[in-house]
């Protein structure tokens, strides 16, 4: 793999993990559409290890206060606090996504891959992220409840479909349940540290069960540098795009890609 191999995909992926437009479905297609070989499982760890790092960054504050509020609360063992509840709620909604990722691994990993899957989940989910932006700006910043973190958490395990966004689908169930822009996607971007967790262990032991050449030192390094860089700008304009604008760029490039692939595939 050369480094502006290496450069282009972490950049695929620190831009597309955040953004509601599907960062599987791009690292699918970007390779094939410009006859790459495959990128390797070791070069997608360590991209994904870049993501992980740039929202652990910007959100450090909130972790910060998540660890301490969970700490003091298993310490006194008194009422839970705000902190400490939602980072129960952050992993009751890793759950749904968590199971169907272990029983449809097989799938995503052959027959989810199609082009036309993801054209049609890229349409589909598009349509339906722009449905629920319409209700967005009358929406409100309530609390996360649990009711909610099982309804975005169950909307989350759709993102094993290729060209679904892990991160559309849980901000279009957010704003549904009547989140506003910005607190959908907040909750939507610390639901990503778990995942990204679980599927980078997942994707270190099968490496490890499987190893294979990897793309050398200076590639990896390029990813992941990239990778973080690129998700965190992602993350800070994101936030502030969203309160202007809202998502219809976004469908709109959604609702074109999926045209663009049934007519190509």
């Amino acid at each position: 793999m050369s480094l502006f191999h290496a450069a282009v995909l972490a950049l695929v992926q620190g831009l597309t993990e955040f953004l509601p437009i599907s960062s599987s479905a791009h690292l699918i297609l970007v390779p094939r559409l410009l006859g790459w070989p495959d990128q390797g499982l070791a070069f997608d760890v360590v991209v994904h290890l870049g993501t992980l790092t740039a929202v652990c960054l910007y959100f450090r504050s909130d972790l910060a206060r998540m660890a301490s509020g969970s700490w003091q609360w298993l310490i006194r063992r008194g009422l839970l606090n705000p902190d400490a509840r939602l980072v129960l709620l952050v992993g009751l909604a890793t759950i749904p996504v968590g199971l169907c990722g272990l029983m449809a691994k097989d799938w995503v990993a052959t027959a989810g891959r199609n082009p036309i899957i993801i054209a049609w989940a890229s349409i589909g989910f598009g349509l339906l992220l722009w449905w629920a932006d319409r209700k967005a700006p009358c929406q409100s910043d309530r609390q996360v409840g649990v009711k909610d973190a099982l309804w975005v958490g169950l909307a989350q395990a759709l993102a094993l479909i290729p060209g679904t966004s892990r991160s559309g689908i849980t901000m279009t169930a957010g704003m549904m349940l009547g989140f506003t822009r910005a607190a959908a996607a907040r909750f939507s971007f610390l639901l990503s540290i778990p995942l990204i967790l679980l599927s980078g262990g997942l994707a270190v032991i099968d490496l490890t069960r499987h190893p294979a050449a990897g793309p050398g030192l200076a590639p990896l390094l390029v990813g992941f540098v990239v990778s973080a860089v690129s998700a965190y700008l992602c993350i800070r304009l994101l936030l502030a795009f969203l309160e202007q604008r809202g998502m219809g760029p976004f469908v709109l490039y959604r609702v074109a890609l999926g045209v663009v692939l049934l007519l190509t595939f």
